[in-house]
């Protein structure tokens, strides 16, 4: 098992960027199926929660275990507060460096599948608005999209309601409210587009699951996200149980998704 810290100079960000990589290289069924210097990893790309970075899921999950177990590489890069959008300001676009580059990049870089089918994207509060809205948009590379108590909250209510609520200003990462909910900012516009690209024949939906705590303040946002999903034909898995807005609730699912994920 190699537990990998990148680092590289990003075009899209002009500026050096890090990323953790958890690579399965010693694994045995691998040896015994093939040539491990001509295997491919499946990969997820799991993002960061709010104040959070590369390390997040590394050290406060059993990661590094499950993708070991389910010869999975896992991929997990910082993208600071941005909610993983362009914010419009110069070298800002985290949309298109989570989306774009830094598959490209680490796909240049290490063994992985090049395949929609093998990769993935997911993570946890606002990773899972980041992985709900990108896993979208790109659709022509994820395939399937898991989402960990997803800070859907910002566009789901209006400005002011409670159940929207506020952790460090994270509104200013969006701009104006109502120029920002008819943008491709929004996750439900994301999803409108994406419905009329398949309808042209573009892409294909990917799949998604979504998970919630019956006790994270988050748990509204994400029910009412689902609603929106059911209204087109996207193979969704949605499940809540008991837990809080914390990463003791996202592991103990955490290898349950992976699994799913590899699924073919």
């Amino acid at each position: 098992m190699a537990i990998l810290t990148i680092r590289f100079s990003s075009q899209v960000l002009k500026r050096k960027v890090t990323c953790a990589v958890c690579l399965p290289t010693d694994n045995g069924t691998i040896k015994e199926r093939t040539n491990p210097l001509d295997y491919r990893y499946p990969t997820i790309y799991l993002l960061h929660g709010l104040t959070s970075d590369y390390n997040e899921w590394l050290y406060r999950s059993h990661v590094e275990k499950y993708s070991e177990r389910n010869n999975i590489a896992v991929v997990m890069p910082s993208a600071e507060n941005s909610f993983y959008v362009d914010s419009g300001l110069v070298n800002d676009d985290f949309d298109r460096f989570i989306g774009q580059e830094i598959v490209e990049e680490t796909r240049r870089m290490l063994p992985l599948s090049r395949k929609r089918e093998d990769t993935f994207i997911g993570g946890d509060s606002m990773g899972g608005f980041g992985a709900l809205r990108l896993g979208m948009k790109y659709s022509d590379t994820f395939s399937k999209i898991l989402s960990f108590s997803a800070a859907i909250h910002m566009f789901e209510f209006e400005p002011g309601d409670s159940r929207r609520g506020s952790v460090c200003d994270e509104d200013k990462v969006f701009g104006d409210f109502q120029t920002a909910r008819n943008s491709d900012k929004n996750p439900a516009v994301v999803l409108r587009q994406l419905s009329e690209r398949v309808a042209r024949g573009e892409t294909s939906y990917p799949e998604i699951f979504m998970i919630c705590g019956l006790q994270d303040g988050l748990l509204p946002a994400n029910r009412s996200f689902h609603e929106k999903l059911q209204n087109y034909p996207i193979k969704v898995i949605y499940q809540e149980h008991e837990g809080d807005h914390s990463h003791f609730y996202w592991d103990a699912h955490l290898e349950e998704m992976l699994k799913w994920a590899l699924e073919k």
